[in-house]
């Protein structure tokens, strides 16, 4: 009877076992099929739009550039967000890990929220000020950024990549006229920022034109016979191509559209309406906040950062009221140290050397990908903002913090220990680089960009200058809390244009009224909200659920809590819609209790 008893032990052992051992195969064939749907993703997804491989370092598409307004386009885009939701609905959760479902949640998002966009006619509007993809294209034709200029075969990529973005540029003139004819217009205020930069695209110089810059720093390997060649070709390109094609465009805003320029600021006044404007808070914000919401939360946070603001002003010992030394930071000549460019980039590198000791005592993983300051290039730069280009995904080109320096004796110094934070370290650089370096995150998850987690993560990180040794100086510190009243005013006014009728005149007067910036950077700023409704939201919304994150952790793990794990917590994870970031470091508490 033992004997019969142990025999159907070892029996049912073995078809546990065998069951085991069946139910892990089905999980991990389940998880390679869901890597390899992942990987179709991001493969197609750089089919789709190959700049964005380009700028990820991967050049198997450095000679395409689709014509993304094209019907035959649209309708390629469409099938490939709605064929991998259908994909996503077909895949068994119980058979995936937690990182797996977070990359099922991400993908999920990607594809809701681009069909959803592409309900819209916004591609009536194609071209602004700031946005648009011929500003993206331009910055590639310097021959310094994402677009590699190394062989021959690189500068051959290019003439062909620029014979298909000039059938953009054509197409996107189509669509204005299109808009034109339905009230899809900019506004006037707009308009005539747009017209100089293609103006300036439009100069007959060939030797000293944007485009023809690679054909003056060949490598050396280049043969005589090479060199000879390039040179016509690029002559050629810039000569008859690119110039007619930015004369073209000039005069057509110039002599047609402008005279169509809307006079009103917010894109409700467009047949875009409400509608648009929600599915941009949507987008921006990963939030289903409302704009009434949003607006009453910028009110309350412009009133609590004034009070702060009050502080440093009593500390500096400015008699006078709070607007009154907004002007004198405007206009303080020590604020305004530089007389040469070069000493603007020394400023920012000597930032960066008083941070280097303390880094590690707030995180833990720091990226390998290289890092640089650079002014931003002239033909944008009376236009641009401060911005960050990330560096590629193997780390062979540089993070870039770009800093336009129009007037280099009016540039004011008081608040740019917190602007580098924001834009280099630890802010973009960081949270870019980590992801693109990240050895557990799929492709597709590396070049992800919600803006609520990574401007929120950047907003976020301008409070650690204390830490970082930085704000000594108190108007150091004023500028810290006036980048965050920045983005506390965005709250309002963008809010304000896009969902209560203000006026670009009205939006500008609330901004000088609560901030130490220049008119015409506020002029700037609000003509970039004007833009693009929404973006600007996404700053404060995301540094606020990241600072609440931070706060529930400390309060529920109590010594427990490590500030360095809780950044790579935050960092990890990439890029990620900000209700599934909250998910994450709540389950990240619970198991560390």
């Amino acid at each position: 009877m033992k004997k019969i008893i142990f025999v159907f032990s070892i029996l049912l052992i073995i078809v546990s076992c065998k069951k085991e051992n069946e139910a892990k195969d089905l999980t991990e064939k389940a998880s390679e099929a869901f890597a390899n749907l992942l990987e179709q993703y991001n493969e197609e997804g750089f089919e789709l739009n190959p700049v964005n491989a380009t700028n990820a370092g991967d050049y198997r598409f450095n000679d395409k550039f689709p014509n993304f307004l094209s019907d035959r386009y649209k309708t390629k885009k469409k099938d490939y967000y709605n064929k991998f939701k259908q994909a996503l609905h077909e895949i068994d959760d119980s058979k995936l890990s937690e990182t797996e479902k977070m990359s099922k949640s991400v993908l999920e998002w990607d594809c809701n929220i681009n069909l959803e966009a592409m309900s819209f006619k916004k591609d009536l509007m194609p071209i602004d000020q700031m946005w648009s993809k011929n500003l993206d294209f331009n910055q590639l034709a310097g021959g310094t950024n994402a677009q590699p200029f190394k062989t021959v075969q690189d500068y051959k990529d290019w003439l062909i990549r620029v014979d298909a973005y000039l059938i953009w540029l054509n197409s996107a003139i189509d669509q204005m006229k299109k808009g034109m004819e339905s009230d899809y217009v900019l506004p006037a205020s707009l308009i005539v920022k747009v017209i100089p930069q293609f103006e300036v695209l439009a100069d007959s110089n060939v030797e000293n034109h944007l485009y023809f810059s690679p054909a003056k720093s060949f490598p050396e390997s280049f043969t005589d016979e090479e060199r000879k060649e390039l040179t016509e070709a690029y002559t050629n390109m810039v000569a008859n191509k690119v110039v007619p094609a930015h004369k073209k465009i000039t005069e057509f805003l110039r002599d047609e559209y402008l005279a169509l320029g809307r006079t009103s600021s917010g894109i409700n006044a467009t047949p875009l309406g409400d509608d648009y404007y929600a599915h941009q808070i949507k987008k921006y914000t990963t939030t289903n906040m409302t704009a009434d919401e949003i607006h009453e939360l910028g009110l309350s946070e412009v009133a609590r950062i004034r009070s702060e603001m009050e502080k440093i002003k009593k500390e500096i010992g400015f008699e006078g009221d709070l607007n009154a030394f907004f002007s004198h930071v405007r206009t303080n000549k020590r604020l305004m140290p530089f007389t040469e460019r070069s000493q603007v980039i020394a400023f920012y590198d000597s930032i960066h050397e008083v941070m280097k000791p303390q880094i590690n005592k707030l995180f833990k993983k720091l990226p390998k990908t290289p890092f640089e300051v650079r002014r931003t290039e002239p033909f944008r730069e009376k236009s641009a903002a401060a911005n960050y280009n990330a560096g590629s995904l193997d780390g062979t080109r540089p993070g870039i913090f770009y800093t336009p320096i129009p007037y280099v004796e009016k540039y004011n110094i008081f608040d740019k220990e917190d602007l580098f934070l924001h834009e280099a370290i630890p802010g973009h650089h960081f949270q870019i680089s980590l992801a693109q370096e990240s050895k557990e995150l799929p492709d597709f998850r590396k070049t992800l960009w919600y803006s609520a987690y990574g401007e929120g993560w950047a907003l976020y990180t301008e409070s650690m200058g204390k830490e970082l040794g930085l704000y000594k100086d108190p108007y150091q510190y004023f500028g810290m809390l006036s980048n965050e009243i920045h983005r506390a005013i965005r709250l309002v006014v963008d809010t304000g244009l896009h969902a209560k009728g203000w006026t670009r005149e009205q939006a500008i007067e609330y901004s000088l009224n609560n901030e130490a910036e220049s008119e015409s950077a506020i002029t700037s700023e609000i003509e970039r909200y004007m833009a693009n409704p929404g973006q600007a939201l996404s700053y404060k919304i995301g540094q606020l659920k990241i600072r609440e994150l931070r706060s529930r952790a400390q309060e529920k793990l109590g010594e427990k809590f490590d500030i360095r794990e809780f950044h790579n917590q935050v960092l990890e994870t990439g890029c990620i819609p900000l209700q599934l970031l909250e998910s994450k470091i709540d389950s990240w508490v619970e198991a560390s209790k």
